[in-house]
C-alpha cells in the first residue's frame, strides 16, 4: 500500500514513482533540488515570522503571504521572498499550524490555483 509522502521541504504532495518501490518508506524529498536545498535557519526564520503576524491578528483573521515576504525583504524585492513563504506555509499547514484558504475555505495546497490567504488553524480542528 503506498502512504502519501510529503516533501519535508516544499510541503508538496510526493507522486509515487516505480523506481522508489523498494525505498517508499525513505523517500523524504520530491526532487534532487530540494534535497539539496533541505530546510534551513532562515526557512524556520519565515514560519516564525508568519505565525506571529497571525499572532498579532484576530482569532478568524489570515494575512496575504505577501505580507510576510514584505517583511522578510529588508529593502530587497519582496517578490524573491513568495516562493520561500510559500513553501514554509506548506509546511506549517501540513503540520496542523494554520490553514491556506481560499475565499475563507481551506484548499489543498497541492491544487490551489490563484490568490491564497493564511490563518491560524482553530485549536482541535484537523484537517
Amino acid at each position: 500500500m503506498r502512504v502519501e509522502r510529503i516533501c519535508t521541504v516544499c510541503g508538496r504532495s510526493i507522486s509515487w514513482r516505480r523506481k522508489w518501490a523498494r525505498d517508499w518508506e525513505s523517500v523524504k524529498y520530491c526532487s534532487d533540488a530540494c534535497r539539496k536545498r533541505g530546510v534551513s535557519q532562515r526557512d524556520r526564520h519565515i514560519e516564525e515570522v508568519i505565525l506571529g503576524l497571525l499572532d498579532t491578528r484576530a482569532a478568524d483573521a489570515s494575512i496575504c503571504p505577501s505580507e510576510a515576504a514584505r517583511k522578510l525583504a529588508d529593502g530587497d524585492d519582496w517578490r524573491q521572498q513568495m516562493e520561500p513563504v510559500r513553501m514554509a506555509a506548506r509546511r506549517l499547514q501540513r503540520a496542523g499550524r494554520i490553514d491556506i484558504t481560499q475565499q475563507g475555505r481551506p484548499v489543498d495546497p497541492d491544487t490551489a490555483k490563484g490568490p491564497i490567504r493564511l490563518r491560524l488553524r482553530p485549536v482541535g480542528v484537523q484537517l
